[in-house]
């Protein structure tokens, strides 16, 4: 335990105190951001508001309200945690917002945090041309269900498989679902990418699969460190599963239909790969990159090529 837990700090009694001093403390011990907020402030807010049961954007009169010694100590433990175990602060609240939406996460699965939730809330404009239709969606290697649940209240008359080889990642999707209120609309099925789903057609696939090659673990921060390697590590190069996905997609996909996947920081590598596929990559207002988009029609004419060499 640290000394700021053993005694309440002095001085520091109104939300914004803790906002402001949790702050301070996390650029001191030089924590990471990168799990949803960009820097110490917006986090620290997100960490005192959460754990005071208060919404996020509260009023700024509100921010004046001095806490109990009780608050006080709940909230020292908890940049104690943030700071020591350098656990990500979705993990300590258990809420991580995507798209708009709130969802429930734990170590199970990776923190929601994907630029896909741009082109969610703008219902893939121009590529999806139906957005009051009835369309059929997969969220492929789905985790917390964040993309396939999005999706879902943006189209309000869709139908979701989200699939996962993760069983544990899965029970958390499931929850998802269920606190979402959407049980009617929304299957979540165990699957090894493709597997299993051979008699399903979809007019869009989404997917942020994993994309960190093996030899990068080793230099991420500790807080990714804290999500599970499953959600993370695609071989030696990081294409393994893009180019499952290039290969297989376009047997799933109806007429018409569209691929979106993020390869993040192997956005290169992918390019590099497939030189003769025309990636439609996305430009996000708030931040992100490595997000293609390809038609059913593109796909099909070029993704069947085997998996690259690591060096690629």
């Amino acid at each position: 335990m640290t000394p700021e837990s053993e005694s309440l700090p002095q001085g520091i009694e109104s939300i914004l105190d803790f906002i402001r001093w949790g702050a301070s403390r996390m650029n001191e011990a030089g924590v990471y951001f990168g799990h949803g907020t960009a820097e110490a402030l917006d986090e620290a807010a997100a960490l005192t508001l959460c754990a005071l049961h208060l919404p996020p954007g509260l009023a700024p009169p509100y921010l004046e309200a001095k806490l109990s010694a009780e608050e006080r100590r709940r909230l020292v433990a908890l940049f104690d945690r943030r700071i020591d175990d350098r656990l990500p602060a979705a993990y300590l609240t258990n809420e991580a917002w995507f798209a708009g939406h709130p969802f429930f996460v734990d170590a199970r699965v990776l923190v929601p945090r994907s630029p896909i939730a741009e082109l969610i809330q703008r219902r893939f404009h121009p590529w999806v041309e139906r957005p009051g239709g009835a369309l059929r969606i997969l969220d492929l290697c789905t985790g917390s269900g964040c993309i396939g649940i999005a999706c879902a209240h943006a189209f309000q008359r869709a139908q979701v498989d989200m699939t996962d080889l993760s069983e544990a990642a899965l029970e958390v999707a499931e929850l998802n679902v269920i606190e979402h209120g959407l049980s009617h609309r929304v299957a979540v099925m165990a699957s090894d990418m493709f597997t299993g789903l051979e008699d399903h057609e979809y007019d869009l696939i989404v997917s942020n699969p994993p994309y960190v090659p093996l030899e990068d673990m080793e230099e991420l921060p500790d807080e990714y460190l804290r999500e599970p390697e499953l959600g993370l590590v695609a071989g030696t190069n990081g294409l393994d599963f893009v180019a499952v996905i290039l290969a297989e997609a376009a047997r799933f996909l109806a007429p018409g239909g569209t691929l979106v996947v993020e390869a993040g920081a192997s956005w290169r590598r992918v390019a590099d790969a497939w030189p003769h596929i025309p990636f439609h990559w996305q430009t996000f207002k708030r931040g992100g990159e490595g997000v293609f988009v390809l038609t059913a029609e593109e796909l099909q004419r070029g993704g069947n090529d085997p998996l690259p060499s690591a060096g690629a």
